[in-house]
């Protein structure tokens, strides 16, 4: 983390805005939609009011088998708007999203109008110019694909809600900078896909119906061919997130399980520089497994320590404190950084932005970075003795604690899947922290790959709860 927040202001002189050009192409955007009744309205006429030449741009719904009014909601838009919105039905819904967009993609490249493909979710909102941001990309012959910046859009903001936020602003905002640094970017964000029509019929003309990251891996498929991805972090798309953390783990294990899959899939890419791509390059090696990874090395940590601490060497105490400062800084840094990158999320995040690890670990950053906190603030503050039992307990907890934040994660998950629970359940999150929740998914992911459960593409709950 540290890395990638260092590279992110090299993003100043190194990206692809010397390339890029005023470029205005027929654009078709494909809308799944599978019971977005609630939504479909809104955003259809939203697109049809961006910043771009009303004859360039024709939106193709892609009804899944929808079993509401989602169907005659977009017949009436496109009776209203003859040549500009079109319905197209599948019959045969459920099989997941890459299913569905297949369907409107084949009729899309069946006919010669279309120059550029977009993307897109049903419920996201793109702000008026952020399609003209992402398009002036393409005028490089040498892109395939651009991504936009998905910011977290609910009307009415929670706890978690404001956690994703941020974590969207770090892992898109900041982490995608260092990414477009790097010259590889690791996913095209689901609902801001936007594919030159060259690329689009390069990668076969489909996206991939094997796994869970169809986003992913048209990504990688996309630079592997020697094209370019970039992400465009003005290109400003709001989307509506979970509200509670059972429907945010739901989420988050689908797009695990997608990596994990991806991971295993492109086995022979990783840290084996090639000249046509910079996938298989160490550093984007590093960024990709320091997150894949990231629940293993804490394990290995706990077990590390505790095992040094109970050979009673002093190596266990200089090691924590060393690393646990280090993760201080760049913690601190990589926070303060990502709040500049989007003050408007930073100033109704700020609270999360302090507490993302946890009130627990925050305890512990401090305690590695003054390493006398216990034996002179809590006898001053508290008039309590420390005895040396006590600061061999709190020593083995704080060794422990970075593999247990995980099973209170999922402990908090369980609390707030009962209606009493949901009281108690913000408090616990920022007691155990956002990071560690998601870290007990990716763990999660782990299992049920290696089980061999089903593969299920399960839809997030959407109210149409966007901004406007």
């Amino acid at each position: 983390m540290a890395y990638q927040f260092v590279i992110i202001p090299f993003h100043a002189f190194i990206n692809h805005y010397g390339r890029a050009a005023p470029y205005l192409p027929r654009v078709a955007v494909i809308v799944p939609a599978w019971n977005e009744g609630a939504v479909i309205g809104a955003s259809i006429e939203r697109l049809l009011s961006l910043d771009y030449p009303a004859d360039a741009l024709r939106i193709y719904v892609v009804d899944d088998a929808s079993t509401d009014d989602t169907a005659e909601v977009v017949l009436a838009m496109a009776a209203l708007h003859p040549g500009r919105v079109f319905h197209l039905r599948r019959e045969q819904g459920g099989e997941g999203k890459a299913h569905t967009l297949n369907h409107g993609i084949s009729a899309v490249l069946a006919e010669d109008w279309m120059q550029a493909l977009l993307i897109m979710d049903a419920d996201v909102i793109y702000l008026p110019d952020s399609l003209r941001r992402m398009t002036r990309h393409l005028a490089d012959a040498e892109v395939g694909a651009v991504t936009a910046f998905i910011r977290e859009g609910s009307s009415d903001r929670n706890f978690l809600t404001r956690f994703i936020g941020l974590e969207y602003v770090l892992a898109q905002a900041a982490s995608r900078r260092a990414q477009n640094v790097l010259g590889a970017i690791a996913c095209l964000a689901g609902g801001a896909q936007l594919h030159s029509r060259t690329n689009l019929e390069a990668i076969g003309g489909r996206i991939d119906t094997t796994t869970l990251a169809e986003d992913t891996v048209t990504t990688f498929r996309t630079q592997v061919a020697g094209r370019r991805v970039v992400f465009e972090p003005y290109a400003v798309v709001l989307a509506e997130e979970p509200h509670r953390i059972a429907a945010l783990w739901k989420q988050r294990l689908r797009w695990a399980r997608g990596n994990v899959q991806v991971t295993t899939m492109y086995r022979r890419l990783w840290f084996r520089p090639s000249k046509q791509h910079r996938l298989g390059s160490i550093s984007f090696g590093v960024f990709w497994f320091s997150i894949f990874l990231l629940p293993v090395a804490m394990v290995l940590s706990t077990i590390g320590l505790v095992g040094l601490f109970l050979l009673e060497s002093d190596l266990a105490a200089a090691v924590f404190r060393s690393t646990w400062a280090l993760a201080t800084c760049t913690y601190v840094f990589a926070m303060v950084l990502g709040v500049q990158l989007d003050p408007k999320t930073g100033r109704s995040s700020w609270r999360e932005a302090i507490l993302f690890p946890g009130v627990i670990s925050i305890v512990v950053l401090i305690s590695a970075f003054f390493p006398g906190l216990i034996d002179h603030v809590v006898p001053g503050w508290f008039g309590v003795e420390v005895t040396p039992a006590a600061v061999t307990a709190w020593t083995l907890f704080v060794y422990a604690w970075i593999t247990l934040s995980m099973v209170a994660a999922w402990l908090v998950k369980l609390v707030d899947s009962t209606r009493v629970g949901r009281i108690f359940s913000p408090l616990l999150t920022y007691i155990v922290g956002y990071g560690p929740i998601l870290c007990a998914v990716t763990v999660d992911s782990y299992i049920k790959e290696w089980r061999g459960a089903a593969r299920t593409w399960d839809k997030t709950e959407k109210t149409g709860r966007v901004l406007g």
